[in-house]
């Protein structure tokens, strides 16, 4: 991830401040729960259509992209962005495009709107090719992105951001990746993208400690502003043992095979951030190595948890 800050110099090239305003370094956690149910469907026998697959991993990315820069446009509409003085660039506080003066808010909201158009439409043509099923998935998905910084819904400001994000990436996104290969509904995914959908939540809680003050200043009452930076550096512990838990329960039902033990390897890093959170909440400007140890345990696990099934799948 890039360390400086956008400016109106950096990045030099139009291709580049559009890429870096729609912070990047996260959309890898959109993909990788793609690959997930993609692998969940050849795990079961399937062969996997590749012009669907690819129409399915560049939709959803698109969309994340189109969310985010989204969620730029409402956080400063509320200012959260603006007055977060203690933000730990590039993981939290936005991607500074508007603060900095790269773009106007308008720019960013019509960046985005554009950005999930694209998304959309790609869904769309998947939903023609493979069943109108697929709309309600992707109907819930925007509802859920959209409605994550923007009101009505204001789902971050509610205490509920945190549960959408996690439904978001690691059940609609695996189950709707499947879906599109096997063109019927499957529990699989779900054992499989749960465990993810915790890692990639911690990844969102991890992120508000750094912006904790600027968060409570301006509604967003996501779950650490309501905790309390004290109560809430253990939260993070318990999201990682109950994904570690749905693991080990899903293998011991003999729904994930034991190639899929293989994603343990990728609690480790999240073990160690919670550790570093544990004695580091009160300082969240020392945070970042375990905001990097966090990204990289849940692409770590989706990475893992698609091998597994890859290697586990008969004739591998």
């Amino acid at each position: 991830m890039p360390s400086a800050e956008p400016s109106l110099t950096y990045p030099s090239n139009t291709i580049g401040r559009y890429l870096l305003a729609t912070r990047p370094g996260f959309l890898g956690a959109s993909a990788a729960p793609v690959f997930i149910g993609l692998a969940t469907a050849y795990y079961t026998g399937l062969a996997i259509d590749p012009l669907r697959a690819l129409l399915c991993l560049v939709g959803i990315v698109l969309i994340h992209a189109g969310i985010n820069a989204v969620n730029d446009y409402y956080d400063a509409q509320i200012g959260t962005d603006a007055i977060n003085t203690e933000r730990v660039y590039p993981f939290t506080g936005g991607s500074r495009f508007i603060q900095n003066g790269v773009f106007t808010p308008t720019q960013m909201g019509n960046y985005g709107l554009l950005l999930l158009l694209a998304g959309g439409t790609l869904g769309l043509v998947l939903a023609w090719l493979v069943g109108p099923e697929l709309l309600m998935l992707g109907a819930i998905g925007l509802l859920l992105g959209w409605g994550y910084s923007a009101p009505p819904l204001l789902l971050a400001g509610r205490g509920v951001g945190e549960l959408a994000v996690a439904l978001g990436f690691g059940v609609l996104i695996p189950v709707g990746a499947d879906f599109v290969q096997r063109e019927t509904w499957s529990t699989l995914p779900l054992w499989a993208g749960v465990p993810y959908a915790l890692l990639v939540a911690n990844i969102l809680y991890i992120n508000q400690f750094p912006d904790f003050h600027a968060d409570a200043a301006t509604g967003k009452h996501h779950w650490v502003v309501r905790l309390g930076l004290g109560r809430a550096r253990f939260v993070y512990s318990v999201i990682m043992a109950v994904a570690l838990a749905v693991l080990i329960v899903g293998n011991q039902l003999h729904v994930l095979p034991d190639a899929c033990l293989l994603t343990i390897i990728a609690f480790v890093p999240a073990a160690v951030a919670a550790r570093q959170l544990l004695s580091l909440a009160g300082t969240p400007a020392r945070l970042a190595p375990a905001i990097r140890l966090t990204i990289t345990a849940a692409l770590a696990y989706g990475l893992l948890m698609t091998l597994g099934l890859v290697i586990a799948a008969p004739g591998a």
